[in-house]
């Protein structure tokens, strides 16, 4: 089985991070300091217990509860409009991830919360991380060198145990092209189906028949992410 990478992985582990009675001058000086647009709220015990965005502060400058001049009359939303401390700004609870995540689950998640990142947390609540919308980026952004080690190595070699030789392979662009002999015509599909599954692969193009004479189907599949 191919290993794909996960949360745990591509994580940012070093976070900045604030407390409840972190003053608003100081939260504000944080965030620019280190160029980010949120930052995650623990408590003593490094337990998650919300976020600090940028919507939040812009909605303390603003005196309003909501960026679209909606005062409304929830005290909430009131309540960060007036907020001295990261504990009165922050929002809570806060959207989370798992390590164990897998970068496709993750980005589902960032999408739907409509949210650049998401602080990880394990089982018990403490924060381990940080996932943004870029590192998820940076996976599959990768050198046409690494994935097309991966395909030797993982899909050719250790899974296929085909012999060197028996498959040429070039990549171009994140396009993996195949040429060669396979053992039986239904491992054409196969190859193809591995390859997909290698993260910033854009699309194969396989050019392969069978040992035994029996040409297998040329194949060509746009990844789509």
């Amino acid at each position: 089985m191919q290993y794909r990478r996960t949360v745990g992985d591509v994580m940012t582990e070093e976070v900045v991070t604030l407390r409840p009675s972190t003053p608003f001058q100081e939260v504000l000086g944080l965030l620019a300091v280190n160029d980010i647009v949120a930052a995650p709220v623990v408590d003593d015990d490094g337990s998650l217990v919300g976020v600090v965005s940028v919507s939040d502060v812009l909605r303390h400058e603003t005196g309003m509860p909501d960026l679209q001049g909606q005062n409304g009359n929830d005290e909430g939303p009131w309540g960060k409009a007036r907020a001295q401390t990261a504990g009165a700004l922050m929002s809570s609870p806060a959207f989370t991830a798992r390590a164990d995540w897998t970068i496709p689950q993750a980005a589902r998640e960032l999408r739907r919360r409509h949210v650049k990142q998401l602080p990880v947390v394990g089982d018990d609540g403490h924060l381990s991380g940080i996932i943004s919308r870029s590192d998820l980026l940076d996976v599959f952004i990768r050198s046409d060198g690494d994935i097309r080690r991966e395909v030797e190595q993982d899909v050719l070699g250790r899974i296929l145990g085909l012999d060197d030789g028996t498959v040429t392979l070039e990549v171009r662009d994140g396009v993996v092209t195949l040429r060669g002999h396979v053992p039986e015509p239904r491992l054409v599909p196969v190859v193809v189906g591995l390859c997909h599954g290698i993260d910033g692969v854009v699309a194969v193009d396989a050019h392969l028949a069978a040992a035994a004479g029996q040409v297998g189907t040329g194949l060509r599949a746009n990844q789509k992410r």
